[in-house]
């Protein structure tokens, strides 16, 4: 569509609308509405604003066809008719407007926002939003919240908001309800941290606001639709450490105590592991979990996949895992590679124990591993570490070792002595990305 044509065609106007009704438009947004040829709308909408509708306009429910109202706009605006969308509260937020921006010329619609139920929610309560996160759960039915959710669980990324932010403002759906919310942040542990208030049926004769819940005793409780919730901190967040936390403060398994990848091990496999803030890694062997819960937390718009054959182990991980507070983690009981074909394709990868299948392991990871991502392997037998040189070798990747083995100060009387740790390798390849070949353009002649 070239900018003559934009500027002929009708604009398509997408109109934030409350539940009360035409009270709610501007002059200007009411005689849109009522001149449209085309209305768009939920259900609701369409009902509630039915009698301002010319009887001679066409009615489209979105309900279940998103995906297919850019065409109804398109074919509309072909016929050069007025369309006019209806949406809930400020179209641009987590509303209708974004997503027809992305897939209409811009120049082709119009936003007339209203009051957002946020903020009206935040108004009944007098509070300010300004620093607030705004959320929304307000898609398709996500199921109850399971502790180790990956990220396509749909309340994946309201948890990532809440573990977050002190202050946020969460659209809910019919399935995705208050008490939902509330038994996610009880089985996360957070349910003496936070307070709920939720707005029920805002501008409706209905309307009420339930406020001074406790999370505990809104997992219980069932709410009007439609709502929206306020979730506000009572217990300050903590700053927790990124890297390089102390051994002690990781369950380590007894009475074998040390199955953990050691302070200063842990931090330079991190480093090398050359981690981004929305990376995906594989943690191989688990153990405590110690390297993959530390990924996880520099990690913060990415996720963790770990696997640990050893039951005792696993436990200990989930356990870790609850006391750091951590949510962007998944643990999985088994050997790898079982279940490896799952996950999504990785930026890093640590080994911590391979089960005996570790040249495999190699082979599958650097065949599923990104471009430019790490492996990184810790070994403390020269057997392993022969193992994985040599399959580094005949894969033809860059690799590299490095021998770590730290000494610590202990007290002998009342002098110091240094105690030396067991020397670890650490094997570390990267996977190159292929170059894509540039063909030579036809026209261009050579130097000679």
């Amino acid at each position: 569509m070239n900018s003559e044509t934009i500027n002929l065609i009708e604009k398509c106007r997408i109109i934030g609308v409350l539940d009360d009704g035409v009270a709610s438009l501007s002059r200007a947004a009411l005689a849109h509405l009522q001149q449209a040829q085309l209305v768009i709308g939920g259900a609701r909408a369409l009902q509630l604003f039915g009698v301002h509708i010319d009887p001679a306009a066409r009615q489209r429910d979105l309900t279940g066809a998103l995906s297919q109202v850019p065409e109804w706009i398109r074919a509309a605006q072909a016929e050069n008719q007025c369309v006019v969308v209806l949406a809930t509260g400020d179209p641009l937020c987590h509303g209708i407007a974004a997503y027809l921006a992305s897939r209409l010329c811009i120049e082709a619609i119009e936003v007339i926002p209203n009051v957002s139920t946020l903020q009206l929610a935040c108004a009944r309560l007098s509070l300010p939003w300004q620093d607030m996160k705004f959320s929304s759960v307000h898609s398709k039915d996500a199921g109850d919240w399971v502790e180790g959710a990956e990220p396509g669980h749909g309340l994946y990324a309201l948890l990532r908001d809440i573990r977050q932010n002190d202050r946020l403002a969460i659209l809910t759906s019919p399935a995705n309800t208050p008490d939902r919310i509330a038994r996610m942040l009880v089985a996360e542990g957070l349910a003496d941290d936070f307070e709920m208030a939720v707005a029920e049926r805002l501008c409706q004769p209905e309307e009420r606001i339930v406020s001074g819940m406790s999370i505990t005793a809104a997992a219980q409780m069932p709410f009007a639709d439609p709502n929206v919730v306020l979730l506000w901190r009572i217990r300050a967040r903590t700053q927790p450490v990124l890297l390089g936390l102390p051994d002690a403060s990781y369950q380590q398994r007894y009475p074998e105590k040390g199955l953990i990848t050691k302070n200063e091990v842990r931090v330079v496999s991190l480093a090398r592991m050359q981690l981004r803030a929305n990376s995906v890694v594989w943690d191989i062997g688990a153990g405590s979990g110690s390297v993959g819960l530390e990924a996880a937390r520099l990690c913060s718009q990415g996720h963790v996949y770990a696997i640990e054959k050893n039951v005792d182990d696993s436990a200990i991980v989930r356990a870790n895992r609850r006391a750091m507070g951590i949510s962007n983690h998944t643990l999985v009981h088994g050997k790898a590679p079982e279940g490896l074909q799952h996950w999504p394709d990785p930026d890093a990868v640590f080994i911590g124990g391979s089960g005996g299948e570790l040249a495999e392991l190699i082979r599958l990871i650097l065949q599923r591993m990104k471009p430019e991502g790490w492996l990184v392997m810790n070994f403390v037998t020269l057997e392993n570490l022969g193992t994985a040189v040599e399959t580094l070798k005949s894969l033809g990747v860059a690799w590299d070792v490095l021998q770590l083995q730290a000494s610590r100060s202990k007290p002998i009387l009342h002098m110091n002595r240094m105690a030396a740790e067991n020397p670890v390798w650490l094997v570390c390849a990267q996977k190159v990305a292929v170059p894509t070949p540039v063909k030579a353009n036809k026209m261009e002649k050579s130097d000679d």
